[in-house]
């Protein structure tokens, strides 16, 4: 313990060491935050206002979208100011908590998909009874099983790392405080520590990604029956969901079920779980999902016509009492 505590901050190299090229990066995270911010905020908003809220696969998206944010702005807005200094650096505390918060974000998304795949394939393969297998009450269950999974996955990274001895280095070769790069900088021998992260990180990411294509699989090969009109929606509903999927997951396999080595193209690759996934999301969702597209439509016009409606109201009042002073 006493050798942990030689270690009070951490330097973070971040994405380049180049200026100029940090100010590019900093102009792309930043219109890249923005739009995960405008983007799902949209998403959510659109469907607590509208009837969508009552189906179990827009009720998960809705999770899905808040974790997204919550995710981002884990890492995002440290990177940004980073981008902005000439020293970046983390304390040990703050490390180790965005450590946790990070993990712990991720398992909540990594579970909401799993639970977007289980409801899409109660809806198409089983129709008859999805009503009562997704019931409000299965679904929010399935939302704290989510939360108790990535809770139980995030504190068991954080275990592994917390008691770490740090007394050499203390440059991390990334963004972020991550697993990986903290084990290179521990003074002790962390081979079986790595073992236990590609266990509870890469195997669970790779399990979870291969029920996913397996429960897709299925239903691919289950709207085959259909006919052509049914089967093009449930095809567009299903498409949307691999492509978040392979977006997301594919990145995290490539860092997490390895040994436990850091690559410099490690940080390009947990931009894509970090940043681009979440800002592409909302896209993927909204563009090949007609439901989607109506309840924007709906929502935010209705607001726009309100509020027209209003400023016509008030201007129309004003300029009454333009011609009726008042005595």
């Amino acid at each position: 313990m006493e050798n942990r505590n030689n270690i009070t901050v951490f330097i973070l190299l971040g994405l380049s060491q180049n200026k100029n090229i940090e100010i590019l990066c900093f102009v792309l995270v930043l219109f890249c935050y923005l739009a995960i911010w405008v983007g799902n905020l949209l998403i959510m908003i659109s469907i607590m206002c509208s009837q969508l809220i009552e189906q179990p696969m827009y009720f998960f998206l809705n999770y899905l979208s808040l974790s997204d944010l919550c995710y981002t702005s884990t890492v995002t807005p440290k990177l940004m100011t980073d981008l902005l200094t000439e020293r970046k650096t983390i304390s040990y505390s703050h490390c180790m908590t965005q450590l946790f918060i990070l993990h712990f974000l991720g398992g909540v998304e990594i579970f909401i998909l799993t639970g977007m795949a289980y409801d899409r394939y109660v809806a198409i393969c089983k129709p008859l009874h999805y009503t009562i297998i997704m019931s409000r009450q299965r679904c929010n269950a399935i939302i704290t099983a989510c939360c108790t999974g990535a809770f139980i996955h995030s504190a068991s990274q954080f275990l592994l790392t917390i008691f770490l001895p740090f007394c050499g280095p203390n440059e991390l070769d990334h963004y972020f405080c991550d697993v990986y790069p903290l084990l290179k900088l521990a003074c002790t021998d962390t081979r079986k520590i790595g073992l236990l992260v590609i266990v509870n990180s890469g195997l669970i990411a790779l399990l979870t990604f291969v029920i996913l294509m397996v429960s897709y699989f299925l239903i691919l090969y289950t709207i085959m029956a259909y006919p052509a009109e049914s089967r093009t929606k449930a095809l567009s509903t299903c498409s949307s969901h691999i492509t978040v999927v392979v977006l997301f997951f594919v990145p995290v396999l490539f860092i997490y079920i390895r040994p436990a080595t850091t690559f410099p193209e490690d940080k390009v690759f947990a931009l894509f779980y970090t940043i681009i996934a979440p800002m592409f999301n909302p896209l993927i969702y909204t563009l090949r999902n007609m439901e989607m597209k109506n309840a924007l439509r709906k929502v935010w016009c209705h607001h726009l016509f309100l509020e027209g409606r209003e400023l016509i109201l008030k201007a129309f009042q004003n300029f009454t009492l333009g011609f009726h002073p008042e005595p």
